[in-house]
């Protein structure tokens, strides 16, 4: 497997170590009460209290340049949409958190309905950032937290449909072969 930090990977690759480097940021938040490594808990409450798609208060502009800057991304580069794109990811992390593990199995040890995996993995656009909150706040209160490197590549494939379903494929596989297996166990 090729090293995230080098000059030869792949971009997915880097972006999905500046997801960990994220998610470990926004989990450290939750985790310690002081300022550690520059995200304290205001700035986590503001990253899940936003609205990655609506208008962004300067605190939450702030919390967001913090995080971005900490996870070494270079956010005074990005155009609106990768902003809007990695704000709906450090929003969804503050609000579910970040595992390793097949996201599929996760929504279905989660008890996600089929008909709720089979919309958030339909859906485009406007119609895919207003389902993910939702089922981000569902995963949070079964307490399960989603794997980050498949859903943040997820949302930053949008538009390149044959990157996009290659992963919602990937997702799909799993949630199904993990559903399959939990109805043989219950059988």
């Amino acid at each position: 497997m090729t090293n995230p930090d080098s000059e030869s990977a792949t971009p997915v690759e880097r972006e999905g170590s500046s997801i960990g480097k994220l998610a470990n940021l926004i989990g450290q938040a939750a985790r310690f009460s002081g300022d550690l490594y520059g995200l304290g808990k205001g700035e986590r409450a503001a990253l899940a209290r936003l609205d990655p798609d609506g208008e962004l208060r300067p605190h939450q502009v702030a919390a967001l340049a913090r995080a971005f800057i900490h996870a070494d991304l270079e956010p005074e580069r990005w155009t609106p949409q990768t902003w809007r794109r990695w704000a709906l990811i450090a929003h969804g992390i503050a609000l579910a958190g970040h595992a390793i593990g097949p996201l599929g199995r996760q929504l279905c040890d989660a008890g996600i309905a089929e008909s709720r995996v089979t919309k958030l993995l339909t859906s485009r656009g406007d119609a895919f950032r207003q389902i993910l909150p939702r089922l981000l706040r569902l995963l949070a209160s079964k307490e399960v937290a989603p794997n980050w490197y498949e859903l943040g590549s997820l949302i930053l494939t949008e538009g390149d449909e044959v990157k996009a379903d290659a992963i919602r494929l990937r997702i799909a596989g799993r949630y199904f072969s993990a559903l399959a297996a939990a109805d043989k166990q219950a059988a």
